[in-house]
């Protein structure tokens, strides 16, 4: 997991796949967390209290502009009003563990 925004109203987390975590496990036998398959993206809209998990076609998308942030640096509001479009999708309430 790596967090790649957190303001007073979103937070995005980037899910890392099986192949980049590998590395960081033990290789001795101990048990192994489930570990995704693929990469993801979750975005938990702070004001609603909700969050959608982004993966396949929907994480490419995503990973498109954050390398379009990447070549041309936004403003906050832009990143925003990017983050406020997939939030619309967010159906899921966040639950803490």
């Amino acid at each position: 997991m790596n967090t790649l925004y957190d303001s007073e109203s979103f937070e995005v987390v980037h899910m890392q796949p099986v192949a980049a975590l590998e590395a960081l496990l033990p290789a001795a036998n101990m048990p192994r967390p489930p570990i995704l398959e693929r990469h993801g993206f979750e975005i938990v809209d702070k004001r609603s209290g909700k969050e959608v998990y982004l993966d396949g076609s929907w994480a490419e998308l995503f990973q498109r502009h954050i390398a379009a942030w990447q070549l041309n640096t936004p403003t906050q509001e832009e990143v925003e009003d990017t983050l406020e479009q997939y939030a619309g999708l967010a159906q899921n309430p966040v639950v803490v563990h």
